[in-house]
């Protein structure tokens, strides 16, 4: 009985240690900006809809080692902020409703990033494919809501807004 139950009660989590952040800031007529994360790591509890992910600032790639440099200690500060993290919860979420089919649902929750944490609200598409569940979304970030300070000199050259992609692969732990 208490084997049937502990499955029961874990089958419902669902998480990923490779799911893929990925942030873009870039201005026409100017050099990309550009980072992406493949080492996000994601739980969601099926059953509550609950939805945290954990992004380690570091772990972001650029084409250019001097743009990763810059982003690492002038934007994030990284030594200081060296996770970024987002506890929500997927509204709605019917685990017997998922199918291979796209779904949108609406998900909020608290998204910290350079030590500020602010309620953001956005949709995620969710689809189940064998046994997986695929998630993905796009977000809209201010960088000044965050107190992440962009110079003058290259205040023209970023984005107002950076978009902030995430796509991960959920599967039972």
């Amino acid at each position: 009985m208490c084997f049937l139950v502990g499955n029961i009660v874990f089958s419902q989590k669902m998480m990923t240690r490779a799911g893929e952040v990925r942030f873009e800031a870039s201005m026409p007529a100017f050099e990309e900006i550009a980072g992406t994360n493949s080492t996000v790591s994601c739980i969601f509890d099926e059953a509550t809809g609950d939805f945290v992910a954990l992004v380690l600032v570091k772990a972001f790639k650029f084409k250019s080692p001097l743009m990763e440099e810059h982003f690492n200690e002038n934007y994030m500060e990284s030594s200081k902020f060296p996770k970024a993290t987002f506890k929500g919860k997927i509204l709605n979420f019917d685990a017997k409703k998922i199918s291979s089919a796209k779904s949108s649902y609406d998900f909020e929750g608290d998204l910290t990033i350079h030590g500020v944490t602010k309620k953001i609200k956005s949709k995620v598409s969710l689809a189940l494919n064998a046994g997986k569940i695929s998630a993905s979304s796009l977000i809209k970030i201010k960088p000044q809501d965050y107190n992440i300070e962009i110079p003058n000199l290259v205040k023209g050259k970023i984005a107002e807004n950076a978009n902030v992609s995430i796509n991960f692969v959920l599967e039972a732990n």
